[in-house]
């Protein structure tokens, strides 16, 4: 009976410090914004499945059969005039790899598969972001990768924005509404350029 007693009284000693542990942190994320909890979860989900923390991050679409990679470049650029947001630049790793072979021994004329970045952006959100925290920095401007498997499907991928709109305290009501604008521009010129629609 002693050791029952025992056990019980250690089980509930656990219990005790575990909460006493427990609840600051759950009291902290509490105070996180409404999407918090689904945008975790969305995540810890997509890590579970593939075991890839870059996965778990980034939305990822698959571009149409028959649209090439110069009709893709086209529509991002269009739909991003679209809506007034600026391309900021343009970066095609793929031929940077590809210059970079050339000047080495027994790599020379080596074909590098398609990888480009492009640069979107809403200056005065951008603006806004910065006000908010330094270290929205990192996640600007807003990038779409374009990136050829290695059957030569076309994909683009993108920073999942959920993360940054909900991830923490509450953007001020202003802001988040900047905010998920821009994610609704991001993910526009994306599914129309993955499936051609100008």
């Amino acid at each position: 009976m002693n050791l029952i007693r025992n056990i019980l009284a250690i089980i509930g000693a656990l219990v005790i410090v575990g909460a006493a542990v427990a609840y600051p942190t759950v009291s902290r994320f509490l105070e996180f914004d409404e999407g918090a909890m689904d945008t975790y979860a969305e995540m810890m989900t997509k890590l579970l499945e593939t075991g890839n923390p870059a996965e778990a991050t980034v939305w990822k679409m698959k571009v149409a059969d028959g649209i090439t990679f110069e009709e893709l470049e086209e529509t991002m650029r269009f739909v991003a005039n679209e809506h007034n947001f600026m391309n900021v630049g343009e970066l095609p790793f793929y031929r940077q790899i590809e210059a970079i072979y050339e000047q080495t021994p027994g790599f020379e004329g080596r074909k590098r598969r398609i990888t480009k970045f492009y640069l979107f952006c809403d200056a005065l959100v951008g603006a806004d972001m910065l006000d908010y925290s330094d270290a929205y920095s990192a996640y600007m401007p807003c990038r779409i990768s374009v990136v050829e498997d290695k059957d030569g499907n076309l994909w683009l991928y993108s920073m999942n924005m959920d993360m940054m709109i909900h991830g923490g305290d509450p953007l001020p009501p202003k802001l988040k509404e900047d905010a998920i604008r821009v994610k609704k521009v991001m993910l526009d010129i994306m599914n129309r350029a993955a499936s051609g629609d100008f």
